[in-house]
């Protein structure tokens, strides 16, 4: 996960020495891999037990978090009271006897579903998956193709809001230490890994990691909105400014709102957890660079945002020659970074995809980029991104825009 990846990062930096990373999904491997001295330190989400500790020396633990059960909700969740969701789900893990659950092969959450079924007296019918991570597990169980997985508590919220139809209330174990491990003989190595962790966690890189990997966007946003549907031909209250300012990438002013819309809900004080503010959503150095700050007035920062998208536009011209496939690439750029952008584009060249093609072409290879096979591909130079969100995100604004060309009529532009 980016999480552990970016604090690996920092940790080697620290030491000022070459990060390597070696991918191991199979705890009982790792762990004989770790005590054998083929790798230094052992940074996955890793509960700390009893039984770790007597293979391996753990650190100082650098959160804490319970597995929580990841069901679906039943069909109309939207119409119904908290009661009647809760009558068609499990709510209590005597109730996950005999019942189907996949989890990752040889992982912590299958551990616990073992100890799970020894406690409740009965058999759970666990199937060890070896080829999904748990993001994947939670698609699957959003999508309905599987009925039950389990994961981190932090992880699932996250997992949320990008799946809302999914439940995650139900715990499965109590609050566990999650912490970093290195070999039982390593004593020296451990109290360089524990001034760093304490460093670490005492300092504000560690909030700004958490919030970027566990906390999303969209989750410090979310505001009601009387513009959420149109009525007496009004998108927002900025029409005319969007309309003016849309001019300078020469887009379809609909489009711009359809976007405004996905970014603050037509909010101008809204303030993301990673500090894009105001109603077009702008980083502080990206504001600064176009010449607005926290105190401009929606106009200018509307006007900004567009100078942005032109930039953006302009930026991928030569490459993507189409206009109407350009907008997605600029709008995904908008989102999470020309070089997450760039990144997947180079995966779709090596992968024998288009990359010159959004739909279905370009945008799995940012799903792809929350995968370590990816990631940490020698083509990839921005490393860990959460795909979902940028590929949720084109496809969002692009529906909404759709719907706005069919109720916003010519006369409108």
């Amino acid at each position: 996960m980016g999480f552990q990846y970016d604090m690996l990062t920092l940790f080697a930096n620290y030491l000022g020495v070459e990060l390597r990373i070696i991918i191991n999904n199979d705890i009982e491997t790792a762990f004989e891999k770790l005590n054998n001295h083929e790798c230094d330190v052992l940074a996955i989400n890793l509960a700390v037990t009893k039984d770790r500790a007597e293979k391996v020396s753990f650190a100082a633990a650098y959160g804490q978090t319970r597995q929580v059960l990841i069901q679906k909700k039943p069909a109309g969740w939207e119409q119904m009271s908290k009661k009647e969701i809760d009558s068609y789900l499990i709510r209590n893990q005597l109730d996950l006897a005999n019942r189907k659950v996949h989890v990752q092969s040889k992982s912590a959450f299958a551990d616990r579903l073992k100890n799970l079924s020894d406690e409740i007296g009965a058999n759970i019918d666990m199937i060890e998956v070896e080829n999904h991570d748990v993001e994947q597990l939670i698609r699957l169980v959003a999508k309905g193709e599987i009925s039950y997985t389990v994961a981190d508590e932090n992880v699932a919220r996250l997992n949320q809001t990008y799946y809302p139809q999914i439940d995650i209330a139900t715990p499965v174990s109590f609050p566990q230490r999650m912490a970093w491990a290195v070999a039982k003989d390593a004593d020296q190595f451990l109290s360089k890994l524990n001034s760093w962790v304490y460093t670490f966690k005492g300092g504000p890189m560690y909030a700004l990691l958490y919030n970027r990997y566990f906390k999303s966007k969209k989750a410090s946003d979310r505001i009601k909105s009387q513009y959420m549907s149109i009525s007496g031909g009004k998108i927002s209250p900025f029409d005319e400014t969007i309309k003016k300012y849309s001019k300078i990438p020469e887009y379809d002013w609909r489009l711009i709102a359809s976007m405004i819309y996905q970014e603050s809900r037509f909010n101008p004080r809204v303030t993301s957890w990673a500090g894009a503010f105001g109603i077009m959503q702008l980083m502080p150095g990206t504001a600064n660079y176009f010449g607005v700050n926290r105190a401009s007035s929606p106009e200018m920062q509307i006007r900004a945002g567009c100078r942005f998208i032109d930039y953006l536009d302009r930026l991928l011209e030569q490459d993507i020659t189409d206009s109407i496939e350009r907008k997605k690439f600029v709008l995904a750029s908008y989102n999470v970074g020309l070089g997450h952008v760039r990144d997947a584009r180079r995966l779709a060249e090596k992968y024998g995809k288009n990359p010159n093609i959004w739909d279905t072409q370009v945008d799995s290879m940012l799903l792809w980029k929350s995968d370590p096979k990816y990631y940490l591909d020698p083509v990839v130079k921005y490393g860990y991104c959460r795909g979902q969100e940028p590929f949720d995100y084109v496809k969002e604004i692009f529906n909404r825009y759709e719907h706005y060309k069919n109720v916003i009529s010519e006369d409108n532009l």
